[in-house]
C-alpha cells in the first residue's frame, strides 16, 4: 500500500475510513438510544412519543435531531427550534458564547430537545455536526442530569457521518413498515450497525414495525436474519393528526386508538430502559432479501 495512504482497514468496520470517537466526547451516565430506518419511515414520530413515553416512567429525557430538516422535536416543541450548527455559526463557533437556551428547547414533559441539523446540501459531513453537538452538550454539562439520550438519525445509513450516533449508543432501533423498501433499508442499517459493533459498545436492540396492519413480512425477515421486532405500531389516522397538531400522541384526546399506542410506547421504552439482549443478526446479501420478500 502507498504510504500516503492510510491503512484503516477494520478500524471502524470493514473497510472504513472513519475515525475513532475522541474518549473525551463519551456520553456517560445516560442510557443512549439511536433510532434509524428509511427515509419518511416514521422515525421522528416514533423518537418523540418515545421522549414522551420515558418521562411517563420518570425518566429525565434529551432528544437529539440529526437531520439538516431539523423538525424531529417540533411535536415535543409545537415548533421548529434553531439547529446547533445555525447557532454555532452566530457566534463564529466560539462556543463559550452560548447558553444552554441558545440550542436547547424544553418540550413536552421536561424532554429537553436539540436540533444538531446540517451542513448545506452537498457540502459535509452529518458526522461533523453530530461531533460538535455532542461536544457543546457536554462543555454545557447538559449530559449530567439525564437518564436518556435519544438520537433520531435522518434516512438509510449511507456513510460514516450517518453513522457517528452509533459511537455514542448503547442500542440501536430500527424502525420499517411491512414492506420491501423499508426492510431492504433495515437490512442496510445492520450491517452499519454490526460494523460499528466491532469497535463500539453499541448493539441492536430490534426493529418497530410502524404504520402497519400486519407484519408478516417484517416478522418473515427478522426469522431469517435472526433479528426481534420489539413492537408495533398500527396505522392508525390518530398518528398522521398529531403530527398534524405539533404534538405527542401523550397530548392528544383519549380516543381508543391513542391509548392503545400510547401503552406501546410505554410498553417500549420500559422494555429499552430495562435492557435488551445485543442482538447479532446477519443482513442478506441484495439478491437474497429480493428472493425471500419477492413476489412473482
Amino acid at each position: 500500500m502507498p504510504k500516503d495512504i492510510p491503512d484503516l482497514k477494520g478500524l471502524d468496520g470493514e473497510g472504513s475510513v472513519q475515525v475513532h470517537q475522541d474518549a473525551s466526547a463519551r456520553i456517560e451516565g445516560a442510557k443512549v438510544f439511536s433510532v434509524y430506518g428509511k427515509g419518511g419511515i416514521g422515525k421522528s414520530t416514533t423518537s418523540s412519543n418515545l421522549s414522551a413515553a420515558f418521562t411517563k416512567l420518570g425518566k429525565r429525557v434529551l432528544q437529539i435531531g440529526c437531520d439538516p430538516k431539523h423538525d424531529s422535536t417540533f411535536t415535543l416543541t409545537g415548533r421548529l427550534q434553531s439547529t446547533v450548527i445555525d447557532t454555532l455559526k452566530e457566534v463564529d463557533f466560539h462556543a463559550e458564547e452560548l447558553r444552554p437556551e441558545d440550542f436547547v428547547a424544553v418540550g413536552y414533559g421536561g424532554v429537553q430537545c436539540v436540533e444538531a441539523g446540517g451542513p448545506p446540501a452537498g457540502t459535509g459531513c452529518g458526522g461533523y455536526v453530530v461531533g460538535q453537538t455532542v461536544k457543546l452538550l457536554k462543555q454545557h454539562h447538559m449530559l449530567e442530569d439525564t437518564d436518556v439520550v435519544i438520537f433520531d438519525v435522518l434516512g438509510d445509513v449511507v456513510c460514516g457521518g450517518f453513522a457517528a450516533p452509533l459511537q455514542h449508543a448503547d442500542r440501536a432501533l430500527i424502525v420499517t413498515a411491512n414492506d420491501f423498501d423499508s426492510i431492504y433499508a433495515m437490512n442496510r442499517i445492520i450491517a452499519a450497525v454490526q460494523a460499528k459493533a466491532k469497535n463500539y459498545k453499541v448493539r441492536l436492540a430490534g426493529c418497530v414495525a410502524n404504520r402497519s396492519r400486519e407484519t408478516d413480512e417484517v416478522d418473515r425477515y427478522c426469522k431469517a436474519v435472526g433479528f426481534d421486532r420489539i413492537a408495533h405500531m398500527p396505522d392508525v389516522d390518530a398518528i398522521r393528526r398529531s403530527r398534524l397538531k405539533k404534538k405527542t400522541l401523550f397530548e392528544m384526546p383519549d380516543e381508543e386508538d391513542i391509548v392503545r399506542c400510547r401503552a406501546e410506547y410505554v410498553r417500549l421504552a420500559q422494555l429499552l430502559w430495562d435492557g435488551t439482549e445485543g442482538l447479532a443478526p446477519e443482513p442478506l446479501p441484495d439478491r437474497e432479501i429480493f428472493e425471500l420478500l419477492g413476489f412473482d
